[in-house]
């Protein structure tokens, strides 16, 4: 399992929780001042994920405000930008007489070596804000700082493109803590930090400032993803994913070779995968078994079930029927 540590008020007496949360936000990421007008019986539950270097922080809690001042950055600065994601509700930031505001999943940066003012608040008469960040040391990022800082406070969408890959990795890595080893840190961490500088990269329009290695772990990346939303598609073939990424088929090939698989070895294990977990459900027991298939881009019923017996070791029709038994027993 990954090192994590988690923070929940209520196991905690009322008079004593913001004063606990406010000693773990300043020890864990950089020292600022916490508020809330909420201190009295305040409610956040908050866990801190260590992947190697940086740090992923999903959070859920009254609304509170976050001061980094001059005073502060003076005695203690830890040269990390941090990249936040609200999830409910909105972040309002303020520095150098300038103020904004951003939305659920719509990204923002802030830098411990500037002074800011940041208020997660509800809306819509929520009472509790929900978002996550990240803490990633300057040093760690293959961008230059000096770049990278003028994205401060602008707002970075995260629901197209590169964006929205890093956002739904960062959800993925969240929900599945537990399934993670210690040793897959280290290599979340370079996954991470590839994705965080391809969406700076993007943002200031500076694709070259990227290093090889990046350029290709992102566009991998940007290729698993594009291969899971078209599995459906009959036509999700290697050359059809190579055009729509704009790159040789032999590159592509390449990609996937260094990684010790092929594009259409992944694409047909995926493909199964999608196809024996609809097998598996209750649910969809009067699904005939070549809809199924087809669904997910197997128009022809015997080949599927030649790929699936192949895949499994058993018909598809007997694995539908020894997976929905069973969850049968496991309801009664």
């Amino acid at each position: 399992m990954l090192m994590e540590t988690v923070f929940r008020s209520g196991e905690l007496p009322a008079v004593d929780r913001f004063e606990v949360f406010r000693e773990i936000i300043s020890r864990s990421h950089a020292p600022t001042h916490v508020t809330s007008d909420f201190a009295a019986e305040y409610d956040a539950h908050h866990r801190v994920l260590e992947l190697g270097a940086i740090r992923v922080w999903p959070v859920t809690c009254h609304p509170v405000r976050f001061e980094r001042t001059t005073k502060l950055i003076r005695q203690s600065d830890p040269e990390q930008f941090h990249l936040a994601l609200p999830l409910s509700g909105v972040n309002q930031l303020a520095w150098d007489d300038q103020e904004a505001q951003f939305s659920p999943y719509e990204l923002h940066l802030v830098d411990s070596s500037r002074v800011f003012d940041l208020r997660m608040n509800v809306v819509d008469g929520h009472e509790r804000f929900a978002g996550m960040g990240i803490d990633v040391p300057k040093a760690l990022l293959p961008l230059p700082a000096g770049r990278v800082e003028r994205l401060f406070g602008q707002g970075i969408p995260g629901s197209d493109g590169i964006c929205a890959l890093m956002a739904r990795s960062l959800l993925q890595i969240v929900a599945d803590s537990a399934s993670y080893k210690p040793a897959d840190g280290a290599r979340l961490e370079t996954v991470l930090v590839d994705l965080i500088a391809a969406v700076f990269a993007r943002v200031l329009d500076d694709d070259r400032s990227l290093p090889p290695e990046s350029h290709q772990r992102t566009l991998t990346l940007r290729i698993r993803a594009f291969i899971q939303q078209h599995l459906h598609n009959p036509e999700l073939t290697p050359r059809s994913i190579a055009a729509a990424h704009h790159i040789s088929l032999s590159y592509l090939h390449r990609l996937f070779q260094q990684e010790g698989d092929t594009v259409a070895g992944r694409v047909r294990r995926q493909r199964l995968e999608r196809a024996r977990r609809d097998l598996a459900d209750p649910a969809q027991y009067a699904i005939p078994i070549h809809t199924i298939a087809a669904r997910w881009g197997f128009p022809r019923a015997a080949d599927f079930s030649r790929a699936f017996r192949t895949a499994y070791g058993v018909p598809p029709r007997d694995y539908r029927y020894q997976a929905t038994r069973t969850a049968s027993r496991a309801i009664e």
